[in-house]
């Protein structure tokens, strides 16, 4: 039996049960020899210093520390990075690919959540669930058996902005349901949206035509306040907004001034900062619908982003090609 490659946790530390559940460090373990006690919060450590000087792949997750120019140094066998979480900018640089270091992903098995979450808060945006709850607390009434004109999902516009993995996993979950879907991406041209199954749209069009607007663009400098005050003005009264990006795509103080007059609604699930100061007029406004960053992968979602890693190490052992390699020409415009 071939001797197997030395590997190397880099993450915090007590997400790894979470991430890989005994069955699968079970099955990662036929394939790289890694110590599961020993794990890089600080690649300055003198043990894992000492570990790195062995390691030929790197199993990363939240909380890695940065893999810049001196911690490469420390790891001249380093051949793979394979990423149990969705972006690699927090923590990788440029020197990475330089050095022929081929870096994974399980960016695709975290977008199937955010994408669920989505689709479940389109539903319910297009109910008018949020505003209903707070009247039948306020009123303590409803009227029951009536037919309430304006709300369903029978025909609901929806504008998704950015086909990403996110944006691209929920148009495919949109089509079941009799919903008309939108997509704006400066990106993407006409033969892409044909295969994608939606039309596409300038953002502005895509924002004056849409019943509920859902964001699902990378957090670049060109995206910062993609939506400010005049995009939020061109979208009609009663539209609903939902954020699971990033805060930054998102002029708030434009925000909040819109929920103020009551013509908007919106659902965030990421905020700018984040998490928000206790202060912040989003908590109380009766149209903000806020959550804590929780549309991604969380409690047993996690145990996915492990397999995709742990199937990674399997095809990287056997000399298979990796199927969620990061592309470093592409990651300044992705997530």
């Amino acid at each position: 039996m071939p001797e197997r490659p030395q590997a190397l946790f880099a993450m915090t530390d007590r997400n790894i049960p979470h991430i890989f559940p005994p069955d699968a460090l079970a099955r990662l373990r036929r394939s790289v020899e890694i110590d599961p006690t020993l794990v890089a919060e600080d690649f300055t450590a003198p043990r894992v210093r000492e570990a790195l000087a062995r390691t030929e792949i790197l199993i990363t997750g939240w909380g890695c520390p940065r893999l810049d120019a001196t911690a490469l140094d420390a790891a001249p066998k380093l051949r793979a990075v394979l990423h149990a979480a969705g972006s690699v900018k927090g923590f990788t640089s440029a020197e990475v690919w330089q050095r022929g270091i081929v870096v994974s992903s399980a960016a695709a098995a975290n977008a199937l959540p955010v994408a669920e979450y989505t689709l479940g808060m389109i539903l319910l945006a297009g109910k008018d669930v949020f505003a209903v709850r707070d009247r039948l607390r306020t009123d303590r009434a409803f009227p029951y058996g009536e037919i309430v004109p304006g709300i369903g999902n029978h025909g609901r516009r929806v504008g998704v902005v950015g086909a990403s993995r996110i944006g691209r996993r929920l148009i495919e979950l949109l089509r079941p349901f009799d919903l008309r879907v939108g997509l704006a991406d400066p990106y993407v041209d006409e033969a892409e949206a044909v295969r994608l199954g939606v039309p596409l749209l300038p953002l502005d069009d895509l924002l004056r035509t849409s019943d509920i607007v859902t964001l699902h663009a990378p957090d670049t400098p060109e995206t910062r306040h993609l939506v400010g005050a005049r995009e939020l003005a061109l979208m009609p009264s009663g539209a609903v907004l939902i954020n699971t990006a990033r805060g930054a795509l998102l002029d708030h103080d434009a925000l909040i001034a819109e929920l103020r007059t009551g013509r908007l609604s919106a659902v965030l699930d990421v905020t700018d900062p984040e998490p928000l100061p206790a202060d912040s007029p989003l908590f109380g406004l009766p149209g903000a619908f806020l959550t804590p960053h929780l549309a991604g992968s969380q409690g047993n979602e996690v145990a996915r982003l492990g397999l995709t890693v742990v199937e990674e190490a399997e095809r990287l052992v056997s000399g298979r090609a990796l199927a969620h390699t990061v592309d470093h020409a592409a990651l300044e415009r992705t997530a």
